[in-house]
């Protein structure tokens, strides 16, 4: 749809003043860019509403007013970086492999602008954005950030002022901090502090500054004046080194602020008190109004590359010729062509300023010297370290080096630069002397091969010959290697790597078929089988495909004989595997698996170690009664025979065998097993056992209860009896290159064929022997029909014709390039038909076929039909980004080939623009619609058919990745990233989408989803229902943060915790809640905190208030026990004093050792409770008190009837405890006695 506007001669005059009065620049205009709507742009033509030749009054309608001027929406910003300010100074990795290079991408891919980088003969950076206003001003931001090094300053303004810089939801802030391409941190409104961080380029800086003031003295109740004079005048009034507007604001109270002389305003802003306000503004003119009336300007010029020696770091050499001769020096943008340099200031001083200004100018000289590219990096020396010395020792002199010529170029002062030049040239003349290099031509192929695992055999080869090996990037597509280093050492080197290469050229790969399922085996448990045959051929590469690729390749590398032997004994490996890998399932009762398995699985046990198998039943809930058993085919017949005699002696179980031709097995199986399951399962569940497929077999196996297994075998004779009817088959012998037209095209003849006759015709398979044999199922009559029709057929192939046809010469090509695929395709297709086209050159358009008679004509009409199709092709191109092309051909170019096939098109992609230049525009040369500039390497080709061509171009477009924002809190961003990015990726690889979450100091809420529409569709709502549910999780945290304190006796704390925390644990349990206890160090040691939902928190305070309640109705009571008897009371690991307090509901404790009194125990519980359990510790002490003293009456008694009768010569002696020891006491080290040994 197109709409068409009429302008006056007047309007269209006021448009086009309205263009050339808009100021166009590289920057960003004060008023953004402006982008009219539709009305704006083509107003409605004014009705006349007055009555025929009243022209009073304006012309009604939009087209009587001024018509805005239209303005670009794409804008190009430049600006530089100075070498001093540079983040990365590595000036050898500028370009693709560099680090400004990566961070530039990165940029791109996040903002949608485009960047271009160019390194000036300074070493300063020149930066060009192309973009959309927005892009473009993100862009240069984040290149500000990270490739310019970063400055901080202070600020301070009134703390009411700090909401007027923040702005309404912040949009202040962020177009200030755009603006300025600087981070500005506000402090929060509960920081008292009234200063601003700014942290950014210095430039940035002062900018930022200025307008923060700015916005400061706006709102500032105090005077605001604006002076308007001119920018070149600035630098009188601040001074030199900005000291003279410092003393001003001192001596008059007033602040003055002056634009920074990077921004192009006339603007100065005095704030303050009335008084000291207007006395700045008189101080300020009559600095003004003399220096207007004295001074007087000349012009100079100056190479360009020049002008930063008087700029000087920082701007301090202009500060110095304003210093000592009061000279003001202009310099032109850095951005600008101009080479003018204007001095301004009284006559007498510009003389000896311009001394100063070309002083300044020659003070640095540059020099190149000569020297073979390959030997820079050797004079430059390992980690920099030769050229550190020269730029430690002279640090004013600059040293470059440029990648690919012969020449290192020196900048700085002059005496200076010649010493450097100096030491350079000796240790080039140095290097030239004890230096050689050479180059080797080896394949590319083996490159990775000379590399080895992790660089090992190529570092060793530099380690030995003490030399440097440099070998091409993979995709440089060079076979030239480089070997530079001593002069013996790099021969050696050469000699090493000839030998390696050629060693590899002999070497064979062979590719071993195993399936996938022995490669674990062959491998074994941390590749230890593996390492095994690997260290047995340690010169042979053994590679098992990825699992995923599900793949049964083995590759085998290395030398010839070596290779042979491995690949022989990985065979022998495999075959044994395969022998050990026999399976039988056998279907066993599922009430006899547990006599089976017999008690503590002996029977089972005993099976699998007699038969050396692996024997698997089902679950004990499973419904299966199928008995899995694997290992040598013999063992675990063997096996099964074990198991089967096992099921026949716990029931009446009865085998029976039917025979079935093996040909009706298949059929009486059915899809899946579908009707032999049904038979089972109407004959009370029997097993009916079908032998092996390829077995030739014709026995069927029934087993069961006796009269199941006889109404089974009815069943199914009678079911093979009907497919009997139906399967009758015949046999036919046909060429097989007649088999594709018998067949046609989508298999439109034999399907026919089909439906006439109903019968069944089987074609072979391409791995069958009898490839000639075609077959045909099915009932008698209905197969003898087809075979007569196929021969029929046959017959009319046998008879071989020749015809020829016309086709003119300029479709000939078509037909014999790529080695005559169409002409292949033919001849598969429709028997066997020779097509012959004339040769080159004898300018006929006669073409001949030879053949069978059908079909030579049916090759006829698929020939017409090709050319109509060529007749009626056309090429449609389609513009997509360069950068979109991947995405959209998709992996290995799948996308695209599904496409091609899907709508018969031919799809070609133009050669890739590796400089991804794009050309710059400037405000106002393109579009407001204009998205991207149209290139050569944007455009797609589609051929074929016109309705076919659009309907792949409409798939084509579809492919063509989206980007969409997702609104999602910055709160949430780490919860959807997940731990170490899992979350992220997991969404990535589900909805098949790119998803970018902004960085953190951005602090952004917009998610970008990249992808392909439906894709992109799809993730937006995943990436909302995560959010929905972090949302819920969040609101539950809130919810289970509820927290309620308590005050509890830090002596009932033990009690409330339990042994081992067990009623505590029993607690939180109970209520869901947290319960944390103070720590040993706090200050309220009786304040437990409890957090969980509103409603647990209550409970469990409401439980431990009980619990407390019951622990101070309890009494302590302390009874003296006889310390002789408490070992017996605690009994065996604690056991018995246990049941007592369980029995008694109380707490008892017992004495530490060495306790001052060691008799006495503390009963805790109700005080009936307490009286209770002491008593029975009293009748406890009572009773273990007397048994020991019978025991020591008893052993006393039984020592004297042993010495009534003899003559003792020796007394015993009573003090010795081993011989009369004392109850519950510990016994000495054993002593020989005089009683002799002991009897008890």
């Amino acid at each position: 749809m197109s709409s068409v506007a009429v302008l006056t001669p007047e309007s269209f005059a006021e448009h086009l003043s309205g263009i050339k009065d808009q100021e166009m620049t590289g920057g960003v205009p004060e008023d953004e860019a402006y982008i009219p709507t539709y009305l704006e742009a083509f107003p409605p033509l004014p009705e006349n509403k007055g009555a025929p030749g009243d022209k009073s009054g304006e012309p009604a309608g939009a087209w009587g007013s001024k018509i805005r001027p239209i303005k670009a929406s794409v804008i190009t910003q430049v600006f530089n970086v100075p070498l001093e300010e540079r983040r990365y100074k590595d000036n050898s990795q500028f370009g693709d492999g560099g680090e400004e290079a990566k961070v530039c991408l990165d940029i791109m891919q996040r903002t949608g602008a485009h960047i271009e980088l160019s390194l000036a003969k300074d070493q300063g950076l020149s930066i060009m954005v192309t973009g959309k206003l927005d892009s473009v001003m993100k862009a240069r931001k984040e290149i500000v950030s990270r490739l310019q090094t970063q400055a901080s300053a202070t600020v301070a303004i009134p703390k009411e002022h700090h909401r007027f810089v923040i702005g309404k939801n912040g949009e202040k802030l962020q177009e200030l901090e755009l603006k300025t391409a600087t981070k500005i941190a506000i402090p929060r409104p509960d920081d008292p502090s009234l200063n601003i961080r700014i942290t950014g380029t210095k430039e940035g800086i002062e900018k930022a500054r200025h307008e923060i003031l700015l916005i400061s003295a706006e709102q500032d109740k105090r005077a605001v004046e604006r002076l308007s004079l001119e920018k070149v005048f600035h630098p009188f009034i601040a001074g030199a080194y900005n000291r003279l507007v410092q003393e001003l604001c001192q001596e008059t109270g007033a602040r003055v602020s002056i634009p920074p002389p990077s921004l192009h305003k006339d603007e100065i802003v005095i704030t303050g008190e009335k008084e000291a306000v207007a006395l700045a503004i008189s101080r300020i003119r009559a600095i003004y109004d003399e220096k207007k009336r004295k001074t007087t300007t000349i012009s100079v010029e100056v190479k360009k590359s020049q002008h930063k020696y008087i700029v000087g770091p920082k701007g301090n050499s202009l500060h110095e010729i304003m210093e000592t001769t009061g000279v003001s020096v202009e310099m032109p943008p850095l951005d600008s062509c101009s080479e003018t340099i204007i001095l301004r200031g009284e006559p007498d001083k510009l003389g000896p300023a311009l001394t100063q200004v070309y002083a300044k100018a020659k003070s640095v000289m540059v020099v190149e010297v000569t020297a073979p590219a390959w030997l820079h990096r050797f004079i430059i020396g390992k980690k920099g370290q030769n050229i550190g010395r020269i730029t430690q020792q002279l640090p004013k002199v600059h040293i470059e080096f440029t990648d690919g010529e012969e020449r290192i170029s020196l900048e700085g002062p002059t005496e200076e630069v010649e010493q450097a030049q100096v030491q350079i040239q000796d240790i080039i003349r140095d290097l030239l002397v004890r230096m050689d290099y050479t180059d080797v031509n080896i394949d590319q192929r083996f490159h990775r091969h000379l590399i080895g695992k992790n660089g090992a055999n190529i570092n060793r080869i530099k380690e030995q010959y003490k030399v440097s090996v440099w070998i091409p990037q993979e995709p440089d597509r060079s076979g030239l290697v480089r070997i530079e280093g001593d002069p013996k050492g790099v021969q050696l080197a050469r000699r090493e790597l000839m030998e390696m290469a050629q060693r590899m050229e002999n070497e064979r790969t062979k590719d071993l078929i195993v399936e996938q399922k022995f490669h674990r085996a062959i491998i074994g448990q941390k590749g230890e089988k593996i390492k095994e045959v690997r260290d047995k051929f340690p010169e042979v590469m053994i590679n098992f495909p990825d699992p995923a690729q599900k793949s049964d390749i083995v590759q085998l590398r290395g030398p010839k004989n070596e290779v042979e032997k491995c690949a022989k004994f990985l065979a022998k490996l495999i075959a044994d595997l395969m022998e050990n890998s026999f399976s039988l399932s056998i279907p066993i009762f599922k009430q006899f698996h547990k006599n089976i398995i017999g008690k503590g699985g002996a029977n089972i046990k005993k099976i699998r170690e007699e038969t050396t198998t692996k024997i698997d039943l089902p679950t004990e809930n499973s419904n299966s009664e199928m008995i899995v058993i694997t290992g040598r085919k013999n063992h675990c017949e063997a096996a099964r025979d074990r198991i089967l005699a096992i099921q026949r002696e716990l029931a009446n179980i009865k085998e029976s065998d039917v025979t079935i031709p093996a040909k009706l097995h298949n059929s009486l199986i059915g899809s899946k097993g579908c009707l032999v399951r049904a038979v089972m399962e109407d004959c009370g569940g029997v097993h009916i056992h079908f032998p092996s497929e390829g077995s030739g077999s014709d026995r069927v196996t029934v087993r069961g209860p006796a009269g199941e297994v006889e109404r089974a075998k009815r069943q199914l004779l009678q079911l093979a009896e009907e497919k009997q009817v139906n399967n009758f088959t015949a046999e036919l012998q046909a060429k097989p290159e007649y088999h594709k037209f018998l067949i046609g095209k989508g298999g439109v003849n034999i399907r026919g064929v089909r439906d006439r006759t109903g019968a069944r015709i089987i074609f072979p398979s391409p791995d069958e022997p009898e490839q000639e044999l075609i077959t045909i199922i099915g009932r008698e009559e209905a197969v003898r029909l087809a075979q007569k029709e196929l021969e029929t057929l046959v017959k009319n192939l046998d008879d071989v014709v020749e015809d020829s046809m016309v086709v003119e010469t300029r479709h000939h090509r078509y037909f014999v390039c790529r080695r005559g695929q169409v002409l292949r395709e033919l001849a598969e297709e429709y028997g066997g038909v020779a097509v012959s086209f004339p040769r080159t050159g004898t300018h006929s358009d006669r073409i001949t076929l030879k053949g069978a008679k059908d079909c030579v004509e049916a090759a006829k009409r698929r020939i017409q039909e090709i050319i109509e199709d060529l007749e009626a092709q056309v090429s449609v191109e389609v513009a997509v980004p360069q950068r979109y092309h991947r995405a959209v051909m998709g992996p290995k170019g799948v996308r695209i080939q599904q496409i091609t096939r899907d709508y018969e098109v031919q799809v070609k992609f133009p050669e890739r623009d590796d400089n991804n230049t794009e050309p710059p525009q400037e405000n106002g040369d393109a579009s407001p619609e204009a998205e991207f500039v149209l290139r050569k390497c944007d455009v797609i080709t589609i051929s074929g058919r016109t309705e076919k061509c659009e309907l792949a171009k409409i798939a084509l477009l579809a492919l063509v990745p989206v980007t969409e924002d997702v609104e999602v809190s910055f709160e949430l961003h780490r919860y959807i990233i997940g731990q170490k990015g899992s979350g992220i990726r997991k969404m990535m690889e589900e909805y098949e989408v790119n998803i970018w979450v902004p960085q953190p100091e951005q602090q952004s809420d917009v998610i970008k989803v990249t992808g392909q529409v439906a894709n992109v569709e799809r993730a937006k709502s995943g990436l909302l229902e995560r959010v929905k549910e972090l949302q819920a999780e969040q609101e539950d945290r809130a919810l289970r943060s509820f927290k309620v304190s308590i005050s509890v006796d830090p002596k009932f704390h033990p009690k409330i915790i339990g042994r081992k925390g067990a009623v505590i644990s029993q607690i939180r349990k109970d209520h869901d809640v947290n319960v944390q206890f103070p720590d040993k160090g706090d200050e309220l040691q009786d304040v437990i905190v409890i957090s969980g939902y509103e409603r647990n928190t209550e409970e469990a305070r409401s439980a431990i208030e009980l619990l407390v309640s019951t622990l101070q109705e309890m009494v302590s009571h302390d009874v003296h026990l006889d310390p002789r008897t408490h070992a017996r009371i605690i009994g065996a690991r604690g056991k018995a004093v246990r049941k007592t307090m369980e029995e008694f509901k109380v707490d008892i404790r017992f004495p530490q050792p060495g306790s001052e009194d060691p008799g006495r125990v503390t009963v805790t519980g109700l005080p009936e409770s307490v009286d209770n359990a002491v008593d029975h510790l009293l009748n406890l002490e009572e009773e273990y008190v007397s048994d020991g003293r019978e025991t020591i009456i008893s052993i006393w008694s039984k020592r004297c009837s042993d010495v009534v009768c003899c003559c003792v010569s020796q007394a015993p002696d009573m003090s010795n405890a081993e011989d009369f020891p004392t109850f519950g006491a510990g016994l000495a080290p054993k002593q020989t006695s005089a009683w002799g040994p002991k009897k008890f």
